[in-house]
């Protein structure tokens, strides 16, 4: 996967992870937005880590 493509996924998921905040802030007992929320989080996470062992 070229650079290009993995920078704007993450990007993608950077932007889901603010939307997902907003809903939580909107909604804090809202167990399924937390989960979700919680998964974008992890797959951020993971992403990430990658990008820097990179060196992306």
């Amino acid at each position: 996967m070229s650079q290009q493509i993995q920078k704007s996924q993450t990007q993608a998921l950077q932007e889901s992870l603010v939307a997902f905040l907003m809903e939580v802030i909107g909604a804090p007992d809202d167990e399924e937005i937390a989960r979700n929320a919680a998964q974008v989080v992890r797959e951020l996470d993971v992403r990430m880590a990658a990008e820097q062992s990179r060196g992306v």
